[in-house]
């Protein structure tokens, strides 16, 4: 998925940057990115790769080129090198994203045949950010050029853009990502997470909204464009993206993931001797689970956190079932023999749990293994953000399922997608039986919603249902 952050303040902002960028590895892990301004310097920029090795290990030691920087921007990036420093006549500025563009190949070749060129590259395909850029260019101001980039893109974009005098902050369109303003004395932030701002002494100021775009200065923000009236959302900030502390749309993640644990635990009849979460994001279910069902929580499996990431960012599978493995230690102590029902945020491919499954019998002398999912089978493909390094829709255990039964992949979705029918319960005890569960149980649709607090219309459930798909093509404008 990826992180940003910005700051810009009447003193040196190279503190609050770099550790505010470094609150959102978590959003991230393949590349992090700095670019600063200040009147003497002018625009300085850094980057490292973080595939094999922390941000802080990677930027603590070369901060001293940004001494004397009052505003930046930073950057936890999942797939392009970022942030860029452009020179247009818009002057020059430096640019960051966090965006999926579905139909980045046809825009390449769009503005390739209006003369412009491309000098970054990603894994040797067009690099995002650059493209994004290069659309913003296309126009005669930042708003215009900002607009011409929601009208033009299929997926989902939020940036920042650093100028000489401020930081322009644009929210995707349709909201799917975030951008939270915070503010403390003499100085400005903005964050994809909240999480940044308490221990740099910020408070959380404004959410801003799908599609606006405001500029923040040291000594106050402006509206540059106003919110769009539609917004999704991505229901999975909750589920799993976010970390337990941050807050969007004035809903708390773990607020939430607790209060769709209980609410699970009240409509769930199975006996068990007790209750735990797999780390980190299902912890938070595990315990309203526990509270709501009457049974003990406890830590079956502990997270071994100084050196793996999350498990879900390494491109190679390989890679992502070695981390998987080595992170989660399971302890025999509190498993053998005993009914455990484990909380998880979501099956995706499903190698993963299968494996870990295997262990919880074969090693620990676990007795039953009950899997309760935070959120409904991930039955479509996600075309709007980076949710997983997945390059295929056949890569969901659900799809493979599908084909089995069907003979097609993409037969009678709505069907399968739907809590309660036939096929629905059919693919269920499937994977039930493929990852060797006692039982399995998945969130419902209208229950997750409930545990987030919106309204469903405001949030996208697209991975579940399939019901964004219009909005790849309909630009939600503020009228």
């Amino acid at each position: 998925m990826g992180g940003i952050f910005g700051t810009i303040s009447k003193k040196s902002c190279v503190a609050d940057l770099f550790y505010g960028t470094d609150y959102n590895s978590h959003l991230g892990t393949r590349r992090g990115g700095l670019a600063t301004y200040s009147s003497e310097k002018g625009f300085v920029r850094s980057i490292h790769n973080l595939e094999s090795s922390y941000f802080r290990t990677k930027f603590e030691s070369t901060l001293n080129k940004f001494e004397g920087a009052t505003s930046g921007i930073g950057v936890i990036s999942d797939t392009d090198a970022q942030p860029l420093i452009m020179n247009s006549h818009l002057g020059r500025f430096a640019i960051c994203t966090v965006a999926k563009i579905v139909n980045k190949d046809e825009l390449t070749q769009l503005l390739l045949e209006k003369n412009m060129h491309f000098a970054e590259m990603s894994s040797g395909s067009t690099n995002p950010t650059e493209l994004v850029a290069l659309l913003i260019i296309q126009a005669k101001t930042f708003r215009e050029g900002i607009e011409n980039v929601f009208h033009h893109i299929k997926g989902s974009c939020t940036m920042m853009i650093l100028t000489e005098d401020g930081i322009i902050c644009a929210r995707d369109s349709w909201g799917r990502t975030p951008i939270i303003i915070g503010k403390k004395e003499g100085a400005y932030a903005a964050s994809s997470e909240t999480t940044s701002f308490p221990n740099l002494d910020y408070e959380t100021a404004y959410e801003v909204g799908p599609g606006e775009i405001v500029k923040i200065k040291a000594d106050g923000m402006e509206q540059i464009r106003p919110a769009n009236k539609k917004m999704q959302v991505c229901s999975f900030l909750w589920v799993y993206y976010g970390f337990p502390t941050s807050t969007y749309e004035g809903k708390n993640v773990e607020e939430a993931r607790f209060t769709n644990g209980f609410n699970l635990a009240k409509t769930d009849d199975v006996e068990v001797d007790c209750c735990s979460g797999i780390p980190d994001s299902g912890t938070g279910m595990a315990m309203g689970y526990a509270a709501g069902k009457g049974v003990p929580y406890q830590r079956c499996i502990a997270k071994y956190t100084p050196t793996w990431p999350r498990s879900f960012t390494p491109s190679n599978q390989s890679m992502r079932s070695l981390v998987a493995k080595m992170k989660l230690i399971p302890n025999k102590a509190m498993l053998k023999g005993k009914r455990v029902l484990f909380c998880d945020d979501s099956i995706v491919r499903g190698t993963q749990l299968r494996d870990n499954v295997k262990v919880l019998f074969d090693q620990a002398g676990l007795k039953e293994c009950h899997m309760r999912i935070a959120c409904p089978p991930l039955v479509y493909g996600c075309p709007f953000i980076n949710f997983t390094s997945s390059k295929s829709d056949m890569e969901l255990i659900t799809r493979r399922i599908i084909e089995k039964f069907e003979g097609d992949a993409n037969k009678n979705l709505e069907k399968y997608a739907t809590t309660g029918s036939p096929e629905y319960q059919r693919m269920v005890d499937e994977i039930a039986s493929q990852l060797g569960l006692t039982s399995l149980k998945f969130n419902t649709i209208e229950q997750l919603v409930e545990a987030i607090g919106l309204p469903k219309c405001q949030v996208c459930t697209h991975c579940f249902d399939g019901s964004s798909a219009y909005t790849l093509d309909e630009f939600a404008d503020e009228d």
